[in-house]
């Protein structure tokens, strides 16, 4: 009977301490964008955080470009569809490779910085 009480009060802990009223919205990144999006500051340690293990050079992992500098990441962004690449949500292209999909924060900083003009600094 005590081995079956002390089940019951860790089933009891585990549903009062388990239990959480977190929503959705405090899961999402509500960082807003700075005024101007540069490369230098802001895309750059997206770019190396996430893209190099695979992007770097030679490229490994099936990845088709380096993107370890600015001119390779403003060529992948113009001419290699990088934006639409991170933006998909097809399981089998998520970027980084093998998923998770980047968070929608960083793709929208990306974004952000085509639509700034791609700026270096």
């Amino acid at each position: 009977m005590k081995k079956r009480n002390t089940y019951f009060m860790y089933t009891i802990l585990v549903i009062l301490f388990g239990c959480t009223n977190a929503s959705e919205d405090d899961l999402i990144d509500q960082t807003e964008l700075p005024e101007v999006v540069t490369f230098v500051e802001d895309v750059q340690p997206i770019i190396n955080n996430n893209c190099v293990m695979c992007h770097t050079n030679p490229p490994e992992n099936g990845a088709p470009m380096p993107l370890l500098s600015y001119d390779n990441v403003k060529d992948a962004v113009l001419n290699r569809g990088l934006i639409s690449r991170i933006s998909s949500e097809d399981l089998g292209f998520l970027m980084p490779f093998g998923g998770p999909r980047l968070p929608q924060n960083l793709i929208d900083t990306i974004i952000q910085w085509e639509e700034d003009g791609l700026l270096e600094e």
